[in-house]
């Protein structure tokens, strides 16, 4: 196991010049130090002047159902009022940060650009901008590696997707961390945050979750473990169909399928044409029943995938090679489907604002035989390492 240091730990081992200043903290209960004490818990305990919190999707306590509103509360840990950017707003306020001398930000995040924490920091980098705050991020490694050789588009059209889910052109699978993004946001839009990032210590870019931590935090209730996170940036695709994610299942994100799919079929043609796309992954035919979401109490027909190497899995490309052998093998019974949120309350248009393309859904029209080489095409990220290597921080 290697010795990771989050960048809270890093934090909490120095005396900055701030730590007196009136500190706002967006947080929530997944971040903690690498011996799991709550951050905001942690900071307060080391002196920090911590006066209100701001927290993000699912609320404080990472338990908010996907999507929906979370409200103001109180922290029971901290007795801090909290003020949710997941309600009706999205970004703090003029009004919340005119008694702010600074914003520290310490929030997991699971590496795919459709995870609203993401944006949700760059919303306060903005805000931070706008108010002359400075804008502190204690940085945390990414969950599914910083290998650009892993990397996955597409990038998305901000002139037509963009979303919460999506506001700036990044690829799905981004190989970043949430400081190396602040700072190519912060340069590359000209936002000109007064920003600083404290970083990790001993992660480098090939290390996953699973490399330096055996014990996963839920980031919400649908990422409970390393491997829902890993496959999230292709199966939350499925969102945008009628087949069900695992939402309401011990293992969301992992499995696929609906009352009527052809189980053992789907796992069949799955597993000829996986290896085209991404080494090591496996679909397995399973029968569960969701307790919540699609298919509620209904026993549904499906595959589950395991990943035997993290390290050379393509989750995007297997995602969408997923729904169009479920399509090819279930012409009349699979649909495209609407995903209503507190950010998209209609739900329309999800694929398109999930791929960040226009009209994603005609790819999935294109025959089996030559999807495999159109979504190599509409994932390869070209020059991002590239684009992003001044902002880079870990080698």
């Amino acid at each position: 196991m290697h010795n990771i240091q989050y960048g809270i730990d890093i934090l909490l081992a120095l005396q900055p010049h701030w730590k007196s200043s009136r500190i706002a903290l967006v947080t929530n209960h997944a971040a903690t130090t690498s011996l799991f004490v709550p951050s905001r818990v942690a900071l307060l305990q080391q002196g920090f002047n911590i006066v209100k919190l701001f927290s993000p999707e699912h609320g404080l306590d990472t338990t908010g159902a996907d999507g929906h509103a979370i409200g103001n509360s109180i922290d029971t840990l901290t007795r801090l009022p909290v003020i949710s950017l997941y309600g009706d707003k999205l970004a703090p306020s003029r009004e919340d940060l005119a008694d702010i001398d600074l914003v520290l930000f310490d929030i997991p995040d699971v590496g795919s650009r459709f995870y609203t924490y993401l944006w949700t920091m760059s919303h306060v980098l903005e805000a931070c901008a706008a108010s002359t705050i400075p804008f502190i991020i204690a940085d945390r490694p990414n969950p599914l590696s910083g290998d650009f050789l892993l990397a996955e588009g597409p990038f998305l059209d901000e002139k037509h997707c963009s979303s919460f889910i999506g506001r700036w052109s990044v690829p799905v699978r981004h190989s970043c961390t949430i400081g190396e993004l602040a700072r190519y946001f912060n340069s590359s839009r000209s936002i000109n945050c007064k920003l600083e990032v404290i970083p990790c210590g001993n992660w480098n870019r090939k290390l996953f979750y699973a490399d330096y931590s055996q014990s996963f935090i839920p980031l919400s209730p649908a990422i409970p473990g390393f491997e829902s996170a890993l496959l999230y940036p292709g199966l939350c695709f499925l969102e945008a169909t009628n087949c069900s994610e695992g939402r309401g299942t011990a293992t969301p994100f992992r499995i696929a399928g609906a009352p009527r799919l052809l189980a053992e079929e789907t796992a069949r043609l799955l597993n000829t044409l996986l290896p085209a796309i991404s080494a090591n992954v496996y679909a397995r035919p399973i029968v569960f029943t969701p307790a919540e979401g699609k298919y509620a109490t209904q026993p549904c027909n499906g595959v589950m995938l395991h990943v035997a190497d993290p390290s050379s899995f393509f989750p995007v490309s297997t995602g969408w090679l997923l729904i169009r052998t479920i399509k090819e093998l279930h012409p009349n019974d699979f649909k495209w489907a609407v995903y209503p949120t507190n950010v998209n309350p209609t739900g329309k248009k999800h694929l398109d604002l999930l791929s960040g393309i226009s009209n994603a859904d005609t790819l999935f029209d294109i025959p089996l035989a030559d999807f495999v080489h159109v979504v190599k095409n509409y994932t390869a990220v070209n020059d991002w390492m590239l684009r992003m290597q001044p902002y880079l921080i870990y080698a």
